[in-house]
């Protein structure tokens, strides 16, 4: 059985034999560039700089030789654009805080601060404000909200609504060169089309546009989801029309090498609670991820990806009933997310992407030990039956040991028999 076919198996919660695991296939189950640099170190693999091909989050790009190592089962297909509004090509060095070297594109334009903070620009461009700030001691960007003072006469949809329109012929041409260099992996692949990300906040303050207009501030926007309803209506009514249109385009380009397709990551959960209530939810939300996933089940064989951080027990219903089939990052650790109750409950209709190791507590801060059980025991809650991808519960962050990522990749092996 190849790895795409493992891969279809778990997504059709058929057992197949051995639990499929993903890395660095898409902007939430990926590597901080650092832990890359270590792995490759510590498997002794070629010495060379390792891309950064997510900026925002600074995760780094997983070879071919380290993929198999790794033991890899899916591929990424990813958008033109990083989150800056820029293309990784044209690689160059740039050295971290801590002095690890890495690759950047080109248009990775910093500055620095006298304190020795760093800045990032929106499509590259010093000329415009700076959307992202690296901390001098940090690891990773955090978004600057540029949001203009609001009048309330003037506010406008349309403000909200200029990241969104039909797909570009270079988009398309893109996706298209991406699927047919795909389309000989024996991996599985899943794709970030971009588009379809209601109210996702990572996008919200558009650190990709060099004047966002409209509401941009995070605090704002949470605020709006209840205030001003109407105006979020309208926003995501305009911005699925042009989902549904592009999701034809792309599917014509790209056809079925996609196994899965990256929807949402907006966030609904928190560590103990919720940021909206379930009706909240179903009458602001759910509408539109209803159509973009119907569309997508009547037209394609795509599966559909839902990410939602936090305390979401009691929206997977929701989730379900909004026609998603995968649910990440499966945060065992927040209220409500007792894995044994959550395959029970759910196991059967939605698959569980990741939950395979704690990566806020156990993963950095436990001993292999402590690695190893966790694994083990996810691995067993959730593949009973298929319906589970391994995967951290999100990113593995930079400073995780690690003696600790190898101790979870050999703990899957061990698992699956492969020790």
């Amino acid at each position: 059985m190849t790895s795409r076919e493992l891969v279809q198996s778990a997504l059709n919660h058929q057992p197949a034999g051995r639990v499929p695991v993903e890395f660095g296939a898409t902007a939430v189950t990926g590597i901080h560039v650092n832990a890359v640099a270590a792995l490759r170190d510590y498997y002794g693999l070629e010495k060379r700089p390792v891309k950064v091909h997510e900026p925002y989050q600074m995760l780094g790009w997983l070879d071919e030789d380290l993929q198999e190592v790794l033991g890899v089962d899916v591929e990424g297909l990813y958008g033109r654009n990083t989150l800056f509004g820029f293309p990784n090509e044209d690689w160059k060095p740039w050295r971290m805080p801590n002095g690890l070297e890495v690759l950047v594109s080109r248009h990775f334009q910093t500055t620095r601060d006298s304190e020795g903070n760093i800045y990032l620009y929106p499509q590259g461009d010093t000329s415009a404000p700076p959307s992202g700030k690296m901390p001098y001691d940090g690891f990773f960007f955090d978004t600057i909200v540029r949001q203009e003072p609001i009048d309330e006469a003037r506010l406008d949809p349309a403000g909200n609504l200029e990241e969104f329109g039909p797909v570009s012929d270079a988009d398309l041409a893109h996706f298209a060169a991406e699927a047919r260099r795909l389309s000989s992996s024996r991996r599985a692949v899943i794709a970030s089309f971009g588009g379809t990300a209601f109210g996702d906040i990572a996008l919200v303050p558009a650190p990709f546009l060099k004047h966002p207009k409209g509401i941009r501030d995070i605090a704002e926007w949470y605020i709006s989801t209840v205030t001003r309803q109407d105006y979020i209506h309208q926003v995501f009514e305009k911005q699925c029309e042009f989902a549904l249109q592009n999701l034809a385009k792309i599917h014509a380009a790209v056809g079925d090498v996609v196994d899965a397709v990256f929807i949402c990551g907006t966030d609904f959960g928190t560590q103990k609670s919720t940021f909206c209530s379930i009706d909240t939810f179903r009458s602001l939300y759910m509408p539109y991820y209803k159509q973009v996933n119907d569309w997508i089940h009547a037209n394609t064989r795509w599966k559909t990806f839902k990410h939602s951080c936090g305390a979401v027990e009691s929206f997977i219903e929701g989730f379900i009933e909004s026609g998603f089939d995968i649910l990440n990052p499966v945060q065992c650790s927040a209220a409500g997310m007792d894995p044994r109750h959550l395959k029970k409950t759910y196991g059967d209709r939605i698959v569980f992407w990741g939950g395979g190791v704690d990566t806020q507590n156990t993963l950095p801060f436990g001993t292999p030990g402590d690695v190893r059980e966790e694994v083990l025991r996810r691995c067993e809650i959730f593949s009973e039956n298929g319906g589970f991808i391994f995967n951290t519960v999100h990113n593995i962050q930079a400073n995780t040991p690690v003696e600790n990522i190898v101790a979870m990749i050999d703990a899957v092996r061990e698992f699956n028999g492969e020790a």
